[in-house]
């Protein structure tokens, strides 16, 4: 209007009389909008005090969601960040004095240069537009204040590409309002912590992060400056963007070249964004945690604190990696490590893979179905001491075995291709001898064994028909999780319970899978170092400076690889191999799982020592004639030397164990007897056929088979078991 006023003053000669009288009468216009807008403000002031309700700054700052939930340990480090919210990157809320100086000083000259003088409406801009002239350095006039307002309510948020007059009006309202309530710094700071800036990137953390990949006090003049660009139209060609702040370079006086401003445009810009996290040591709890409060309450909370051990999960994975990498050249390239408290079950340490260095970095190999090699023998091995058919000096002959099977003749062989003769159960386990575990599984039965592994806390296991002998030497498929915690529940006097992630979480009722005796016996083996010297030397890895109860295991094609064992306070579980299932070389428990869980052990017991735990009520210690120790035994089982395969050789010769007969219906029954026979015949000992005496072993015994599944043994004078096979009888009898 001044200018077209300044026309009429200094050239009235040169003006026709008509389009004077337009000119007038724009002039006129121009001035009732004015006025009109005035009045509109005068309204605000004067008669509407109250205006719109607004949220309380404190309320806006506390309901920030960031998009990634922070995964804090038990010392409330954080351990991992991870995406939970899919709806805009936001971290966390900066604090206005966190923030380099230079991008508030941007935002102002490109959204609001009189921020700090107007109080939510610049009214000034209003009646500028009114007059159709740009005002420079605002966005058609709506202050950072009326942007704000508009975010924090979305009724006045646009349905389209423009807000409708009554929006505008209520937005004009809400900014007095939210003026009226906050001040300056505050409603500047929840600004640039709510506003989008490109993309998906909301908030300055983010934007700073993912563009820059910097801390908000790090940003240099120019980043600011790009920035302060990107707000007008955050998704703009890089080129306009780089072009927008040069402009606003210039109008601000600063001394930067356009092509430094340019070249950092270009630069952050065409490419693809990444925000690192501020920890990534527990990807797979994280992913865990979070996804089982989401199915909870539907939404991924801001932080978690779980029960890990930020510092024992860092050296565990690098203890891990470390390991992993000295065996490469034998074709180890992937593992995962396990550490749980005994009493509590708590989950201290998590180590799912190798990471980068590993085959498959996203690949949790606690979670993956792995075969468990001689790792279940300690537990079959209690089921036959908790059953009184072995105890830890029994006698066991490691000699060739042959076991018919469906496909032809089971043979299994030891580690070191070699047979021991007589050796006792606490050898045969603690060295972890093949023939032995074989017959002792014979002895317990597959069935019984079965229910052994599922009550502590195997899933997914097959039918008994589906593994045969082949049990006893791991042949079924597990997860470090579980193999863990078996052995934790044997650590806790056979009780099992469920491990947990989190603090507060139901511990449920404990189930015995072992008796305490059983389990104490077995755990007693396991620690016991000269007897485990046949197979590992006095001076194995496996020999820890305090107490601790271990075992190794390698399976089929050398393919896996494990070391699990417990101290009184943890128990820890290590797995080594390749998650493709491709064989390692000449990779034992010793030179594969067992150095990292050594040095796993010796990290938890730094300051803490391990002590041998004492017996339960109903074992004793006794000693064993020709044997020239004490053993442990159940009580009522001390006397029971000769159970299993004793020196004497005294075995079940036919029928061998696992074969199925088939019954001819045309031949009469009395004409298809069995026959039960033994090796050496001895008057002492007896047949007990499903439970039942049926007659002395000192000759051939004859039996009319009857239909179905039967389980047939070798007795002594005294009823112990010296041998036991199962057979089958199939037919119409």
């Amino acid at each position: 209007m001044l200018k077209i006023c300044d026309i009429l003053r200094r050239s009235p000669e040169k003006a026709d009389k008509r389009k004077i009288s337009i000119l007038k009468k724009i002039v006129l216009c121009g001035i009732a909008c004015v006025c009109g807008l005035l009045l509109l403000a005068a309204i605000d002031l004067f008669f509407l005090p109250g205006g719109n309700v607004v949220p309380a700054f404190e309320e806006v700052r506390a309901g920030h969601l960031r998009s990634e939930s922070v995964l804090l340990d038990r010392h409330n480090e954080i351990l991992q960040e991870l995406r939970t919210n899919s709806r805009g990157r936001r971290l966390e809320w900066v604090r206005l004095q966190d923030i380099s100086p230079a991008l508030p000083a941007a935002i102002l000259a490109a959204e609001d240069r009189r921020f700090y003088k107007h109080r939510g409406v610049d009214w000034a801009s209003l009646a500028s537009v009114a007059a159709g002239f740009f005002h420079s350095g605002s966005r058609g006039a709506s202050t950072i204040t009326m942007q704000l307002a508009a975010r924090l309510n979305t009724e006045l948020q646009p349905s389209g590409q423009h807000r409708t007059i009554y929006q505008k009006w209520e937005q004009m309202r809400a900014a007095r309002v939210l003026e009226r309530s906050w001040s300056k710094e505050q409603i500047l700071e929840a600004y640039v912590n709510l506003v989008s800036y490109r993309g998906e990137l909301q908030g300055l953390a983010a934007a700073a992060g993912g563009l820059f990949g910097k801390q908000v006090h790090g940003l240099t003049q120019a980043e600011s400056i790009i920035l302060a660009a990107l707000l007008r139209s955050p998704n703009a060609d890089p080129n306009q963007v780089a072009k927008r702040a040069c402009k606003l370079a210039d109008s601000m006086n600063l001394q930067l070249s356009h092509s430094e401003i340019s070249a950092r445009a270009g630069e952050a810009l065409n490419r693809p964004y990444f925000i690192q996290p501020q920890a990534a040591l527990a990807p797979h709890v994280a992913q865990r945690v979070f996804a089982e409060a989401q199915a909870r309450g539907g939404q991924a909370p801001d932080r978690i604190v779980c029960t890990i051990d930020r510092s024992l999960q860092q050296f565990a994975a690098d203890a891990l990696y470390r390991h992993v990498m000295s065996v490469r050249a034998q074709n180890v390239h992937d593992g995962a490590v396990l550490v749980l408290d005994n009493t509590s079950g708590e989950v201290l340490a998590y180590v799912g893979n190798t990471g980068e260095s590993g085959s498959a970095r996203y690949v949790d190999g606690v979670q993956a179905f792995r075969q468990a090699g001689s790792t279940l023998k300690p537990l079959i091995y209690g089921a036959a001491i908790d059953q009184h058919i072995l105890t830890a000096s029994s006698l066991i002959d490691d000699s060739p075995l042959d076991i018919p099977v469906a496909g032809g003749v089971y043979r299994p062989n030891n580690y070191d291709r070699l047979f021991h003769g007589p050796v006792t159960v606490r050898t045969a386990l603690a060295s972890s001898l093949n023939v032995p575990a074989v017959k002792t599984l014979n002895l317990v039965g597959v069935e019984s064994a079965i229910k052994v592994l599922e009550a502590a806390g195997f899933q997914k296991l097959e039918s008994p028909e589906f593994y045969g002998p082949s049990l006893a030497l791991g042949a079924a498929d597990i997860r470090l999780h579980e193999l863990t915690n078996a052995y934790r529940c044997m650590a806790n006097k056979g009780a099992w319970s469920p491990i947990h992630f989190t603090f507060g979480e139901p511990q449920g009722k404990p189930r015995q899978a072992l008796s305490p005796q059983a389990a104490f016996i077995v755990m007693d083996i396991l620690s016991d170092r000269e007897s485990r010297s046949r197979t590992f030397s006095l001076e194995s890895p496996l020999s820890t400076r305090f107490w601790t109860a271990v075992k190794t295991g390698t399976s089929k094609d050398m393919r896996d690889n494990w070391c699990i064992g417990s101290s009184s306070l943890y128990t820890v579980g290590v797995w080594a191999g390749n998650f493709s299932g491709e064989p390692m070389r000449n990779v034992s428990g010793i030179s594969g799982a067992a150095p990292v869980w050594v040095d796993v052990m010796n990290w938890l017991h730094r300051d803490r020592t391990s002590r041998a735990p004492e017996a339960p009520p109903g074992v004793l210690a006794a000693q064993t004639p020709g044997q020239g120790r004490k053993e442990w035994f159940i009580q009522g089982t001390e006397n029971a030397v000769l159970t299993g395969m004793s020196s004497q050789g005294f075995r079940i010769s036919y029928p061998a164990h696992g074969t199925i007969f088939a019954l001819d219906p045309d031949i009469p029954s009395e004409e298809q007897k069995l026959f039960f026979e033994a090796q050496p015949k001895d008057g002492h000992l007896h047949w007990v056929l499903d439970g039942q005496r049926i007659g002395s072993a000192g000759a051939l015994l004859l039996w009319t088979p009857l239909r179905g599944k039967h389980a047939l043994s070798l007795t002594d004078a005294s009823d112990r078991v010296i041998d036991a096979v199962s057979f089958e009888v199939r037919g119409q009898f």
